[in-house]
């Protein structure tokens, strides 16, 4: 490899009136992907892929190339995370010149003086009806992060297996269900172990996690910012408005924070651990039992007899890595029988049209009551002094995000129950809204609600149906 320079591409000046793809300033659009990036990654990748034992000994000056770091922004940009514990955000950065602010986090990461600030901690619901911890990293660090994640990505990717779909480029959540479906319906799995880990992310042994990606990686920098990250310490903010810092990960030597945006990548590595052993240590083969993961996720595709020995076998090689299995949530699932969820999807045997039977997918019940619950909590009175506009433009997204995920196999059905919902919804606070009772069927029909205000619409109406306008 190439010291500061890889495959020859040059670091873009800061002439903020570049408008080059290939050069660019700070000033272009942040929406213009930078092709000296891609041909970095593409180097990269190429080197890891050819040689599988190569480890990398000069990287820490690809992470800092302002090309990468300028890439990294955009990135982090185009997320719109909430702001960490100093409370920046990125429309404070842009005013105070994006250019400067990259130039001085180059200046700091290139002399050694970079230190990690610690994450902020926020809960969110999970669908079990407990709360995830989220560690937010601030902007700065969530940039430096993202940097690396742009160069490490590309080595570590061709190392893991084809059936690891979480967080990895040209892959999604539904090839991971289309493999599945694939194991039952072409394959004849009939036994699958639904699995759960506890607490994944929070429990991952810093210690193994740091050798895996040592086994690649030889730049004591690159290790010594990532053992940073791990450290960090966590700051919460109490009802109070008071704060509380803890050093959990630091004292227990595990976790990888929620929140932050190389532990994907990082969960990712640690899991290849797991899938190493099934496949490398013969279980896979004896048991004919294939694992499909998505990031902490996973399901183990067995033949007839053989998934009460996949699920003893599974936990004995997650005890060994020092990862807990969640026992009330994992179970093995006998088909045609029964159904298991997967990412959202119920999967398991349906019947079709004169009751014909078939193995496919369907949005899960947990999928659907959580999207009626956005809906409900969309169109509450809290809201009744926003104009109508803007509680459509809030609502739309919502709708249209869920249906772009949930859209395979038959879905007809589920969307006009969406459909049905939403509307009853919006007429009922219309009416709130006006002081009035009742369900507002008669006083906005479905032209106003679907024309006129332009509420989203996921199966279009039939033919020649009328309705009275409003």
């Amino acid at each position: 490899m190439k010291s500061g320079n890889a495959g020859g591409a040059k670091a873009p000046c800061c002439n903020t009136n570049a408008q080059s793809g290939k050069s660019p300033g700070i000033g272009i659009s942040l929406s213009t992907p930078l092709d000296s990036v891609r041909t970095l990654q593409s180097v990269l990748r190429a080197k890891a892929k050819s040689e599988a034992a190569t480890r990398f000994y000069s990287l820490w000056d690809k992470v800092y190339r302002i090309d990468v770091l300028l890439e990294a922004y955009r990135r982090c940009r185009a997320n719109r995370g909430a702001a960490g514990v100093d409370g920046t955000t990125f429309k404070d950065i842009e005013d105070q010149g994006l250019a400067n602010w990259l130039q001085r986090l180059r200046q700091e990461l290139r002399t050694g003086q970079y230190r990690c600030a610690p994450l902020l901690r926020v809960w969110i619901p999970k669908a079990n009806g407990g709360q995830r911890p989220l560690g937010i990293p601030i902007i700065r660090d969530r940039v430096v992060q993202m940097a690396m994640l742009l160069v490490l990505g590309p080595i570590f990717d061709p190392d893991l297996f084809p059936w690891q779909y979480g967080f990895r480029e040209g892959m999604d959540a539904k090839m991971a269900l289309r493999r599945i479906h694939f194991g039952i319906a072409e394959r004849g799995a009939r036994e699958v172990v639904d699995a759960d880990l506890s607490d994944y992310f929070n429990t991952i042994p810093h210690g193994h996690l740091l050798r895996c990606v040592a086994r690649r990686i030889s730049d004591g920098t690159v290790l010594a910012v990532l053992r940073q990250w791990l450290d960090a310490p966590v700051v919460e903010r109490t009802a109070e408005g008071g704060e509380v810092r803890t050093t959990v990960a630091r004292d227990t030597n595990r976790g990888t924070p929620q929140g932050g945006v190389i532990s994907p990548l990082l969960a990712n590595l640690y899991f290849r651990r797991f899938m190493l052993a099934w496949y490398q240590g013969g279980y896979a083969r004896r048991l004919r039992a294939e694992v499909v993961n998505y990031a902490d996720d996973f399901v183990i595709l067995c033949r007839p007899g053989t998934g009460e020995q996949a699920m003893a076998t599974m936990r004995r090689l997650m005890a060994k890595l020092g990862l807990t299995v969640n026992e009330q949530k994992t179970r093995l699932v006998k088909l045609p029988e029964e159904r298991f969820d997967f990412l959202g999807y119920t999967v398991g045997h349906f019947y079709g049209h004169q009751g014909k039977p078939y193995w496919g997918t369907a949005p899960s019940k947990k999928s659907i009551k959580r999207l009626k619950e956005r809906i409900h909590a969309e169109t509450t009175s809290r809201w009744n002094n926003l104009p109508v506009s803007r509680r459509i433009e809030e609502l739309n997204p919502v709708i249209r995000g869920w249906a772009g995920y949930f859209n395979q196999g038959p879905v007809q059905r589920v969307y006009r129950d969406i459909d049905n919902y939403a509307a009853r919804r919006v007429r009922i606070w219309l009416r709130r809204r006006s002081g009035k009772r009742g369900t507002g069927y008669r006083q906005y029909s479905d032209q106003y609600l679907y024309e006129k205000l332009g509420l989203i619409r996921l199966v279009p109406p039939a033919r020649d149906r009328s309705n009275a306008k409003a």
